[in-house]
């Protein structure tokens, strides 16, 4: 699948200000600093599309992009480390929970896990609630242009085995760089198949 046309629609802080239609939604959400917005910018080819900044917990809202006019990417805040008040933070769970277990429109939400990182319990325990919750996700490890292959591979296998101490399957996973463009075709595979 080809992406030709990519606009920032809106932003919103609460679900009942999200787009009204009933296009498929694809969430992308991730601790700060993951390389959110540099993967929707490399998915849809346009580096201006989703700012990206050295800051983490630039994005605060839930922001709409229409591609193709038919289906959207969604850039959920990212959870963790962002120099932000507990006010705020709070603010963002609760805006996160209601949009990831109240948007009917969501196929699929992406989780971004930085995998120059050991295991994280923040993104292993995000991963077992979305379970718990029966929202479908896939797991994008990022920044893989950062690590030699066997080191790569290494902390591939680490994530496994954690995720396998309280998993019976393993999820999907998509290893990608926001810089090689590794990612791109699976992520833009799966979507097309399942929009």
């Amino acid at each position: 699948m080809q992406i030709y046309d990519a606009k920032f629609l809106k932003s919103s802080a609460k679900v009942s200000q999200c787009p009204k239609n009933d296009l498929p939604e694809y969430a992308f959400i991730g601790r700060s600093n993951v390389g959110k917005s540099s993967l929707i910018n490399m998915i849809t080819n346009n580096k201006n599309l989703a700012k990206t900044s050295g800051t983490p917990g630039k994005t605060q809202l839930i922001n709409h992009f229409i591609i193709d006019n038919n289906w959207y990417i969604v850039d959920l805040p990212g959870y963790g480390f962002a120099k932000i008040s507990k006010t705020i933070r709070a603010k963002w769970e609760v805006m996160i929970i209601n949009y990831l277990t109240q948007r009917k429109s969501l196929i699929c939400t992406f989780v971004l896990i930085d995998i120059r990182l050991k295991p994280q319990s923040i993104d292993l325990e995000f991963l077992e609630w979305l379970a718990e919750k029966d929202i479908a996700f896939i797991i994008v490890f990022t920044k893989s242009d950062k690590l030699k292959k066997a080191q790569l591979l290494k902390n591939i296998t680490d994530y496994r085995d954690a995720l396998l101490s309280f998993w019976e399957e393993l999820p999907l996973s998509i290893i990608s760089s926001a810089i090689s463009k590794s990612g791109k075709k699976e992520i833009l595979e799966f979507i097309a198949q399942t929009k």
